[in-house]
This record gives structure tokens, sequence and C-alpha cells, in this order.
């Protein structure tokens, strides 16, 4: 098991609550059903709209991992209510994206929120409300009842400030989009990188665990995050290879199409749709 040395110290001024703003556009909508389920004994999740949010439950609080958007806030305290009548004490985030932690300003009235510091950096960018008010370098650890809950950063990915939540006592990790049931999005406005999505994830994969709570869909294995990684390895092949072979970055979309690469096929289209150009660009830069 990989061992990281590194520690931080929260000054008291990041304890401050953040003010409470709705998230632009989704001011009146209406929240869509969720639903929660038990990954582990004192671990759950809850699934749809947004991305999945993961429920730690102790004897002295919950830590949650995400928040969806801010007009799921209600549905969400309805499931934790559900299967605990503790109160929330921590969000820990694993990237600034609205439909993970667009519920910020809701939650940041009763619990602490924490982030990594260039996801901090991305919501002010951004001018996103609510951004964490306890920030992070590598790594940290929060103790409530008889959990700890790790982040770690282990680099660029889906965005440059990507945190990975380990639940050592339950051999778990949340990955939010870092993991994805059907294709990733790389954000190369906000950090993103396909090269060093490689790294993080073997850096996720030294630490000991056997389930991962993915950012969006089913809870996946160890075999499946090493397929995750493998196919990253495999589409970055693939779209060296066209380069190479003179496709232009207009052609790139159709062309690097293949049923060995799911991720292209994806009938969503998202990392066609939103990664492509980047990806094409950041592979030949790299020539």
């Amino acid at each position: 098991m990989r061992h990281v040395n590194r520690s931080f110290v929260v000054p008291a001024a990041f304890f401050a609550v953040a003010a409470v703003v709705v998230v632009s556009g989704l001011r009146g909508q209406e929240a869509e059903p969720l639903d929660i389920q038990m990954v582990k004994d004192g671990l759950y999740m809850v699934t749809g709209s947004g991305g999945n949010v993961g429920v730690r439950v102790t004897g002295d609080g919950v830590v949650l991992v995400d928040n969806k958007f801010e007009r799921n806030h209600d549905a969400i305290m309805g499931h934790v209510q559900s299967v605990t009548d503790q109160p929330i004490t921590y969000v820990m985030g694993t990237h600034h994206h609205g439909d993970h932690m667009g519920g910020n300003p809701a939650f940041s009235t009763h619990a602490q929120i924490i982030g990594h510091q260039n996801n901090r950096d991305n919501m002010i960018k951004a001018d996103a409300p609510s951004p964490p008010t306890i920030v992070f370098a590598d790594e940290t650890s929060i103790f409530v009842g008889e959990a700890e809950v790790r982040a770690y950063h282990f680099g660029q990915g889906h965005t440059n400030g990507d945190a990975i939540i380990y639940f050592p006592d339950l051999g778990t990790i949340h990955g939010g989009d870092l993991l994805h049931a059907i294709a990733p999005f790389i954000d190369y406005g906000n950090g993103g990188s396909s090269k060093a999505w490689i790294t993080t994830l073997e850096g996720a994969l030294e630490l000991e665990w056997d389930t991962a709570i993915p950012g969006h869909g089913d809870l996946m294995t160890r075999a499946d995050v090493e397929a995750f990684r493998d196919q990253m390895v495999s589409v970055r092949a693939r779209m060296t290879e066209l380069i190479g072979e003179g496709v232009t970055r207009e052609q790139a979309a159709d062309k690097i199409r293949t049923s060995d690469l799911s991720w292209t096929m994806a009938p969503d289209g998202l990392f066609m749709r939103r990664s492509i150009e980047g990806f094409y660009d950041e592979l030949a830069a790299e020539r």
C-alpha cells in the first residue's frame, strides 16, 4: 500500500460558514426522485439526478461525499434521515462541477465543505456559490465517531482539482467523475488531462479497497476500475496513431470510433461531444 505522509493545518478562518446562494439556473426547478442503496455497513450511495452521493454514517455524525444540485438538498436529507438520526457534519467534494457540488449553498448552512484547493479555485473562477471553506493540497483525513475518511489528490484527471475519497475501514473509495459508467469527460478548461488521469487512477489503485463509487453509474470493482484505466491508455494510443496518419482535428471524432473502445461509441456522446477536440490537441502536443 502506498504510504503518503503529508498533512495540512486548517486555518480557523476556513470554518466560516459560506453564504447561501442559489445555484444559477436551478432556481425553481423541480427536484427529480432520488434513491438510496447500501454499499457496505455504515456506507450508502444516493443515486438519481446529478452525481452519486456517498453517505458515511457514524455514531457522531454523517460525512457526505458530494451533494448533487441545490434542488436535491431536501431529497438527500430525507434519504440520510431514513438510515440515521445523526446530523450531516461534513461534505467532502470530489470536484467543482455543479452536478456534484451544486448543493453547497444549502449544505453549507449546517455542514463544513471540504475540497481540494483547485476545486475551490475553480469554483471562485466560475463565480459558483459556496466553494469549499476547508481545503487541502495532497491528502487529508477527518475523524467522525469511529470512522476515518481520507481525501487524496493524486493529480489531474477529470479536472485539476479531483479528490478521491477513501474509507479505509470499509475498503471503499468514491472516485467522483474520475470514474464514470459510460465514458469520461475531460474538462480541459479546468485542468483536465488524459495522460495525468492514468497516473491518478494508478495512485488510487495503490490503496487497499475492493469497491468504488463512481461519479455516475453503478458500483465498480477493482477490475472495473482497472478496465477504465486500460481504456484510457488504449484510446490515447488510438488517437496518437490517427494523428500520425494525418487525421485532422475535424476528422478525429469520426475516425476514432471503434467498437473496441466503448467510450467512442457511447450513445450519450459524453466523450465524443465534449472531450474530443481537446483530446486531439493534448495528444498532438505530446508528439
